[in-house]
C-alpha cells in the first residue's frame, strides 16, 4: 500500500506543480516537459541555433540533483553503467527526435491531455502501441547487456554538471543564450522552478515513477502499481486546469501543438518503443542518472544531442505541424529501434 501511496503522491506531485509553474510562467501545457526542456537546455548551450527555444530549465538540474541527494541519504547512490553506452546515446537520440514530432514528452504528453488538448490521444494511441512492440521483444529476452560497478567520482559527475550549470543561470548569465521570444523566453521563477524540480526529483527517485514503465508492466505482467503514477498526473492536470482556467478542450489552437494526428502517433511509437528498450522513460532517465546510473547520464546526452540536431536540421514539428525532414528522421529511429531491438534479443537466446 504505501509504494501504491508514493507513486500516486509523485504523480500528483507532478500535476499540480505542471500547473503552477505555467501559471507562473512556463508556457502552456509545458509545466513539465522534459523533452522540451532539455532541447532549451540544448539552446542555451549553444548547441543549436533556434532562437525561440534557449533557456537554462532549473526544473531539470532540480529532479537530477533532488535524485542525487535523497539516493545518498537512502544509501542508494549506486554508480555503474556501461551497459552498451553508445547504442543508449543512439536510442536516447531517437527518443528525442520522436518526442520533438509530437513535440513533448511523455510527460508532456499527459499534461497536455488533461488540459484537454485532444491532439495528445493521438500520442497517447502512439505511445502504448511503441511499448506494446517493445514489450514483444522483452518477452524474447532482449537486454542492452550488462551493468558494471563504477566509481563514487564517475556517478556524481552529471550532478556536479547540473550544479555548474545553475551557478552559470544565476551568476553568469551572459555565457549563455537566452530566447526573447517564444517558448525559450516563458519560464517560472528561478527560485520555483528549481525547488519544484528537487522535490520532484526526490519523490520520483522514492517512487520509482516512470511513464513508459507504468504502461510496459501493466502490459506485461499485469501489474498497474506504476500506472498510477500516470493516473495520478493526469487527475492532478485536470482539476487543476479547470480551477485555474487553463482547461481548453479540442484539437485547434492548442498550446505549441500541432493536429496532424498520423506523426503524433508515430512520434510517440518511437518514443515508446526506444523507451523501453532503454529501461524507462526520459523522466526516469534523470532520476536514474541522479542515482549514479551513468549508462542513463550517457542517455540524457544522446536526448541532448537528438535535439540540438532536430533544430540544426528542421526536424522538430511546430504548430504548423511535422517537417518533411522529420518525417524522415522518425521512420530512420523506428528502423534504427527495430535493428537494435532484433539484435540484443537473438544475441541473448
Amino acid at each position: 500500500m504505501k509504494k501504491h501511496f508514493m507513486v500516486a503522491l509523485t504523480g500528483a506531485f507532478i500535476g499540480i506543480a505542471a500547473v503552477v509553474l505555467v501559471k507562473f510562467g512556463n508556457p502552456g501545457n509545458m509545466g513539465f516537459c522534459i523533452a522540451c526542456f532539455l532541447r532549451d537546455i540544448a539552446g542555451t548551450l549553444k548547441l543549436h541555433n533556434a532562437a525561440v527555444v534557449q533557456y537554462m530549465r532549473p526544473e531539470v538540474i532540480g529532479l537530477i540533483v533532488g535524485a542525487f541527494a535523497i539516493a545518498l541519504i537512502k544509501k542508494e547512490f549506486k554508480p555503474r553503467g556501461g551497459s552498451a553506452p553508445f547504442t543508449r546515446f543512439v536510442l536516447g537520440f531517437f527518443v528525442m527526435i520522436g518526442a520533438l514530432m509530437f513535440l513533448g514528452c511523455p510527460l508532456r504528453m499527459f499534461l497536455r491531455l488533461g488540459a484537454g488538448d485532444l491532439n495528445a490521444i493521438f500520442g497517447l494511441v502512439g505511445f502504448i502501441i511503441g511499448i506494446a512492440i517493445g514489450v514483444v521483444f522483452l518477452n524474447k529476452n532482449f537486454s542492452l547487456s550488462r551493468a558494471y560497478p563504477q566509481s563514487g567520482q564517475e556517478g556524481m559527475l552529471a550532478p556536479i554538471v547540473m550544479i555548474v550549470f545553475f551557478i552559470l543561470l544565476v551568476a553568469f548569465p551572459a555565457v549563455l543564450a537566452f530566447s526573447e521570444k517564444g517558448p525559450g523566453s516563458m519560464h517560472a521563477p528561478i527560485a520555483l522552478a528549481l525547488g519544484i524540480g528537487l522535490v520532484g526529483g526526490a519523490l520520483a527517485q522514492r517512487s520509482r515513477l516512470c511513464t513508459a514503465g507504468g504502461i510496459r508492466d501493466a502490459i506485461m505482467l499485469k501489474d498497474f502499481h506504476l500506472l498510477t503514477g500516470s493516473i495520478a498526473i493526469l487527475v492532478a492536470v485536470l482539476i487543476g486546469t479547470l480551477v485555474t482556467g487553463q482547461f481548453k478542450l479540442g484539437l485547434a489552437g492548442q498550446a505549441v501543438a500541432h493536429t496532424d494526428g498520423l506523426w503524433n502517433a508515430l512520434g510517440m511509437v518511437l518514443v515508446g518503443w526506444a523507451s523501453v528498450l532503454l529501461g524507462g522513460c526520459p523522466l526516469r532517465q534523470l532520476i536514474l542518472t541522479g542515482e549514479g546510473n551513468t549508462d542513463s547520464a550517457v542517455t540524457v546526452t544522446g536526448l541532448i544531442a537528438g535535439a540540438a540536431f532536430a533544430h540544426n536540421f528542421g526536424l522538430a514539428s511546430s504548430g504548423k505541424g511535422p517537417t518533411s525532414a522529420g518525417m524522415i528522421a522518425v521512420v530512420i529511429g523506428l528502423v534504427v529501434t527495430a535493428c537494435v531491438s532484433v539484435y540484443y534479443a537473438a544475441k541473448n537466446k
